[in-house]
C-alpha cells in the first residue's frame, strides 16, 4: 500500500464568499478554519497549504452570544514596561472589526509556520462591497 503525498503547489484552489451579517463569531471561524487550511477537501494533508480562498463580507454585523458583546476584552502588548492595551467587543466591533474574525480564525489554526502562510488567504472586509468579484467566489453555506 502507498500513502498518497500531495503538494500545494498543484492543489486546485476555490474562492469562496461569506456573508457574515447576523452570523455567530465562533461557529463562523470555526468553517472558515476548516475550508482555509483544507480539511473540507479530500486530499488533506497537515504538512501542505492545500486550502481555499475565503472571502468575508459585512464583517461589522457579525454577533456573540450572551454577554460576551460587553465582557470580551481583546489585548495585545505594545513592548513597553506597562504596555498592555485592551479593547472590549463593542469597541473592537467599531473600530476595526475586520481583526475581530482575523483574530478568532487564526486563533482557530494551528499554531506552526503554515498558519501565517494559511491566514493570508482569508481576506475581510466591513461592508458588502469586495474587490474579489473576478475571481467568481462560491458562496459557503454556514
Amino acid at each position: 500500500m502507498v500513502t498518497k503525498s500531495y503538494k500545494s503547489s498543484n492543489a486546485e484552489k476555490i474562492w469562496y464568499l461569506v456573508d457574515a451579517e447576523d452570523k455567530i463569531l465562533g461557529r463562523l471561524a470555526v468553517k472558515i478554519a476548516n475550508v482555509l487550511s483544507g480539511k473540507t477537501k479530500a486530499k488533506y494533508s497537515p504538512n501542505a497549504d492545500l486550502g481555499d480562498f475565503v472571502v468575508v463580507v459585512n464583517a461589522d454585523k457579525i454577533t456573540v452570544t450572551g454577554n460576551k458583546s460587553s465582557q470580551k476584552n481583546y489585548y495585545h502588548h505594545t513592548g513597553y514596561p506597562g504596555g498592555l492595551k485592551t479593547k472590549n467587543f463593542e469597541k473592537m466591533l467599531s473600530d476595526s472589526p475586520e481583526k475581530i474574525i482575523e483574530k478568532a480564525v487564526k486563533g482557530m489554526l494551528p499554531k506552526n509556520k503554515l498558519s501565517n502562510q494559511v491566514i493570508k488567504k482569508l481576506k475581510i472586509y466591513s461592508g458588502s462591497e469586495h474587490p474579489h468579484s473576478s475571481q467568481k467566489p462560491k458562496e459557503l453555506a454556514i
